[in-house]
């Protein structure tokens, strides 16, 4: 049946709805407080767990359902099962920091299950129509979440990611509408054929190349599409801008591979798209670690730090090549466990600090050595330091730019590494050679350490043993082109 090629879709479908029933049902009074807190994300994390189940049963194989507008591929599964459990791990992480919005965590637990469903879809479409739903259903639930606090901040943050996504969708959809003209299908793999036929490579497919990749842009944070994510981080609760910078850009890139291999992947117009991602990749990288120098705020910092790892990212599309798209899912991987370590550790920080001032994080080793260790070791990675998950990213991924012909683009993506190290470092700094303010230590909550302890230990194993990670990506990889 076909419906059960949606079967880890449902899954969390039914968890989100599940989560909404229990925060509805009345309470007995000598339920205990702890116990009503745990509920919603137990069910949540079950749902995810048996999502995780049934993807990963599809792992090896391939197909088609609903007339080949779902993908079933090992490519599609890797994607699945990273969001799944930066999903996860955000939701076992932010029980403690959910305390902050008491009346709304079931709405919180179930929209983040929604958009992981979503993203679950995005990954897998192939077709434009299918991709476009799938893109929305993701979006509306996270321009909901990114103003989840209710402050002027947040809500700042999230009418500009709400305006600024409509242009997006807006700028997507005539691109699709162009497409769509020159090929007469929606289908990715039906768009390659009609651009395979003479006449197609026109002014008007390089104007639907730009226009799709600008929504694509938008939708990982690349320049100039980045406009919303300094307020909109800043803003969100910090487990959101966790899963917006892990889950969310996953998503993004997947369909990004998808699209642009599949459909655009004929050999006269890869030059045109390649240019197009390499000029993306060097803006992003260089305004994304410029700006972030001057930040005194850490998650203003880090949605900085977002924009220039995205840059990175965009050089395996420019490079046009299976090195360069296997170099991408390895460093997304590792990627997620670096960036949610920083994340989790500064949820933990900020929550008690009531501060989300790099300056107030002085003397933190002395408060709390587990928290100031979980977010240097993840600081270290995002800057590409040995021996972390990062390192190898970095390597594998300039490498694929070098062995593409892109030597000149690797030695710039060097550089601004090199430059990120100040900004990276300077949390640091402030964490194990600056005197506290007061030696009160930090108490953390137990299901926040297990998460924190998870992609830390990740980041660190990734980086000494890097192997399964690389030979899954690249089995997945295999299968885009199929």
């Amino acid at each position: 049946m076909a419906v059960a090629a949606l079967a880890p879709e449902l899954a969390v479908v039914t968890a989100a709805l599940a989560v909404v029933i229990a925060d509805l049902l009345p309470r007995p009074e000598d339920t205990s407080s702890s116990l009503r807190r745990g509920l919603l994300p137990a069910l949540s994390l079950l749902g995810l767990a048996v999502a995780a189940a049934l993807s990963l049963r599809l792992w090896g194989q391939t197909g088609t359902a609903f007339q080949g507008t779902l993908l079933t591929d090992s490519f599609a599964v890797f994607f699945q099962l990273l969001i799944l459990g930066a999903t996860a791990l955000v939701i076992l992480g932010s029980v403690d920091y959910a305390e902050r919005f008491p009346r709304f965590r079931g709405e919180a637990y179930a929209l983040l299950l929604f958009v992981t469903s979503g993203l679950m879809l995005l990954v897998r479409a192939g077709d434009l129509i299918t991709l476009f739903v799938a893109l929305e259903l993701t979006s509306i639930g996270q321009f909901v979440l990114a103003g989840f606090l209710r402050d002027s901040k947040a809500a700042e943050g999230s009418l500009k990611y709400l305006l600024l996504g409509a242009v997006s969708t807006s700028v997507f959809l005539y691109g699709m509408a162009l497409t769509f003209g020159l090929t007469g299908t929606t289908d990715l793999a039906g768009i390659a054929e009609g651009l395979a036929r003479p006449g197609t490579h026109q002014p008007a497919l390089i104007a639907a190349l730009v226009m799709m990749a600008a929504g694509f842009g938008f939708k990982v944070a690349a320049v100039p599409f980045q406009m919303w994510v300094p307020d909109v981080y800043e803003g969100a609760p910090i487990p959101i801008a966790g899963f917006l910078a892990v889950a969310s850009k996953a998503g993004g890139f997947a369909v990004l591979l998808r699209v642009f291999h599949t459909a655009f992947g004929a050999a006269p117009i890869q030059s045109d798209w390649a240019t197009l991602f390499a000029s993306l990749s060097i803006a992003s990288m260089v305004l994304g670690n410029v700006v972030a120098m001057q930040q005194s705020n850490i998650k203003r910092l880090m949605a900085y730090s977002s924009i220039a790892q995205a840059g990175y990212l965009l050089i395996g599309l420019a490079t046009t090549t299976a090195s360069g798209r296997d170099g991408v899912l390895f460093f997304l991987g590792a990627y997620a466990f670096t960036t949610l370590a920083a994340f989790l550790a500064i949820t933990a920080i900020s929550h008690r600090l009531d501060s989300d001032q790099i300056a107030d994080y002085a003397g933190l080793w002395r408060r709390s050595p587990y928290l100031a260790i979980a977010l240097a070791l993840a600081l270290f990675s995002l800057t590409g330091l040995p021996p972390t998950a990062g390192f190898w990213a970095k390597v594998y991924l300039f490498g694929a730019a070098i062995e593409g012909g892109l030597a000149w683009l690797a030695v710039i993506a060097v550089l601004n590494s090199v430059v990120s190290a100040y900004y990276y470092l300077r949390p640091v700094k402030a964490m194990f050679l600056e005197p506290p303010a007061t030696e009160a230590p930090l108490k953390t909550n137990p299901t926040g350490a297990i998460a924190l302890a998870v992609v830390a230990l990740g980041t660190l194993v990734l980086g000494i043993l890097p192997a399964p990670l690389l030979n899954a990506a690249i089995t997945a990889g295999a299968t885009l082109l199929r």
